[in-house]
């Protein structure tokens, strides 16, 4: 029986255990199963997680995306320019491999919504799933800007100092923070909400709740909204396939 599962900290409300049981079901995949390491530090890696048996593949999410980085064997093209892995293979020789379907993912589940205006971009939050949000709009030609509590360089904003201007000419703005994730929904990112319009897409990368405080804020300024799930689905998809080839 092979075995898949997902590495992340407090991660009971996670999307992937009940897609891939779901997949497994439909599609009679009767020799796989998929489970949480549910783990406290990023050590346990090595110390449990390595040593389960029949283990061919893995899914990483917060806090260890970046964290997971040192303990692998290789990484690939793109998650070694991204600075961050959301799938490890495990290959033939047992070693393993990092890959990024986060950004494939969320490139996929934007895509059909992007008009020719749609051409600057603000990035909420700078953990590991910015940096496949920022890599993905790289490969779209979009330009973006950081926020965050602290600027860094000259490709990032704080929340301080965010006008209402950057909102008007950053019409594609991504969260990409944990605001909002339930079951803490009546949080959300300090943003100037009222300068969002009908040209604006408004993007989370929560996918529970279905519609958090920043998509209903987006959706009052009558911005297309759009949640995590289909991106979720999409890198799923892709890390199966990684797995199996």
């Amino acid at each position: 029986m092979r075995k898949f599962g997902l590495i992340g900290k407090n991660i009971d409300y996670s999307f992937s255990r009940t897609y891939f049981k779901n997949k497994f079901e439909a599609e009679a995949i009767a020799d796989a199963s998929y489970v949480n390491f549910d783990i406290e530090t990023i050590n346990a890696f090595n110390d449990s997680v390595k040593h389960t048996p029949h283990l061919k593949g893995l899914n990483v999410t917060i806090p260890y995306k970046e964290a997971i980085i040192p303990h692998l064997d290789a990484l690939s093209p793109d998650a070694e320019r991204i600075g961050a892995v959301n799938t490890i293979k495990i290959d033939k020789t047992g070693r393993y491999i990092g890959y990024n379907t986060d950004y494939f993912g969320f490139k996929q589940a934007l895509q059909p919504f992007l008009k020719p205006y749609h051409t600057e971009a603000l990035i909420l939050g700078t953990g590991g799933a910015s940096k496949a949000v920022a890599y993905a709009l790289e490969t779209l030609n979009i330009n973006f800007k950081f926020v965050s509590r602290v600027a860094s360089n000259n490709k990032s904003l704080t929340y301080k100092s965010l006008t209402e201007e950057d909102i008007k000419s950053n019409l594609l703005i991504i969260n990409c923070t944990p605001l909002g994730t339930h079951p803490n929904t009546d949080a959300c990112p300090k943003i100037p909400y009222q300068r969002i319009t009908d040209k604006h897409i408004v993007f989370d990368l929560i996918y529970n709740p279905e519609k958090t405080l920043f998509l209903s804020l987006g959706e009052k300024q009558n911005a297309t909204i759009i949640n995590g799930l289909k991106m979720l689905e999409f890198q799923a998809e892709k890390a199966w396939e990684i797995w199996n080839t």
